[in-house]
């Protein structure tokens, strides 16, 4: 068996452009290329039409397969989360643990640790969302388990950022100091500003200290206001700040995104999140966070109080919002969905893109943009 793949029979988006009548090279998990006409010595996969596009990256996934990550914070539990967004196209992802004790954040840390060891496919690192948040814009985290930054917890991550490929901490920007923001940027670390109720001019010094992103924009964060642009209008005019997005028309409205879009200059993107819980890839109704329970119902998920409580939302129909709903071009929602997360987390060199060096990550879509099969580093994992 030849270690070189040809894949044909789709047209394939490399991120950039399209390409007709081509064959996509895979060699040792990774793109050798684009070609014209498949090699003699490589292994040949035809497909049915379609369309290959680059893998989905997800950098807020709270669960997924019947598992919420802070109820079960494992190696396991990380493999099931992987696995039931592989169905939906995400091929690379952040098990997120919302606000919870101490031991919880040791236990998820060492998880992520371990799951980077064994390679556990669709597996990039973990993000941590909280519990260094504003109680004013608490959301759905515990305000029992909310508290500041304290010297430990700034070693904690330090130290974890060492065992893991990429790490992601949420924080608000008036809980801790432009001093810890600088610590963690500086060690690799990428902080991101959410559930904060700052102003704009506190915010914007969080960015100047070295966070580089906003977790899911408008929701849990001080809005745009003519007198006080708040935590959105610093995201907004942050020209090297990104921003995850909840795409389901729910957390956001389609004409809030829109201005959104409209008003965001590069370098720092838009790009979309699923924020999803535990009940991705099942049939699941009600599930629990901190002893509370949630609601599956109506296309959202919510406390008893009506608080949004994470979303019902996978990658590819977040991807077919922006696109059908939202009027963006295809390629563009692709590359929300693939590219901009990629360029958020300073990954782009491996990933986000179907050009020579990348990681083979990429999603077989029907010409209805249903996931058909998916691949993570050169590995078919799913197939509808």
């Amino acid at each position: 068996m030849s270690d070189l793949l040809a894949i044909s029979g789709a047209r394939i988006f490399d991120g950039h452009h399209w390409h007709d009548d081509a064959a996509l090279l895979v060699e040792f998990g990774h793109v050798a290329g684009i070609a014209d006409a498949v090699p003699a010595n490589a292994e040949r996969v035809r497909l049915d039409g379609g369309m290959l596009v680059p893998g989905f990256i997800d950098l807020q996934v709270n669960g997924g397969g019947g598992v919420l990550f802070n109820n079960d914070p494992s190696v396991d539990a990380i493999r099931t989360i992987c696995a039931a967004h592989a169905q939906f196209g995400t091929t690379a992802l952040l098990p997120t643990l919302i606000t919870d004790t101490v031991p919880v954040n040791i236990a998820a840390m060492a998880a992520g640790k371990t799951a980077a060891e064994q390679g556990v496919p669709g597996f990039i690192g973990l993000h941590l969302e909280g519990p260094h948040l504003s109680l004013a814009r608490k959301g759905t985290h515990d305000p029992a388990l909310i508290r500041p930054m304290d010297s430990e917890d700034l070693a904690r991550l330090v130290a974890a950022r060492a065992g893991l490929p990429n790490l992601l901490c949420t924080v608000a920007a008036e809980t801790v100091t432009q001093d810890q923001v600088a610590v963690l940027a500086d060690a690799g670390i990428i902080v991101s500003i959410g559930h904060s109720d700052a102003d704009a001019a506190t915010t914007g010094a969080a960015f100047a200290a070295g966070a580089s992103m906003a977790t899911h924009l408008f929701n849990a964060m001080s809005q745009l206001g003519n007198r006080e642009p708040g935590v959105v209008g610093a995201v907004l005019t942050g020209d090297g700040v990104s921003a995850g997005l909840i795409a389901d028309g729910i957390h956001v409205h389609p004409d809030a995104i829109r201005i959104a879009l409209r008003a965001k200059s590069g370098p720092g993107r838009i790009f979309l999140v699923t924020d999803a819980m535990s009940q991705t890839g099942t049939d699941i109704k009600t599930l629990t966070l901190n002893g509370r329970t949630i609601t599956r119902a109506d296309g959202a998920l919510r406390l008893a109080d009506g608080t949004l409580a994470g979303a019902d939302l996978d990658m590819i129909d977040a991807v077919e919002f922006m696109h059908s709903r939202i009027g963006l071009p295809f390629e563009e929602a692709v590359r929300m969905a693939s590219l901009y997360p990629a360029e958020a987390m300073g990954i782009e060199g491996e990933f986000g893109h179907l050009r020579p060096g990348a990681v083979a990550s990429f999603v077989h879509l029907s010409d209805e943009r249903k996931v058909r099969a998916t691949w993570i580093g050169g590995a078919e994992v799913f197939r509808a």
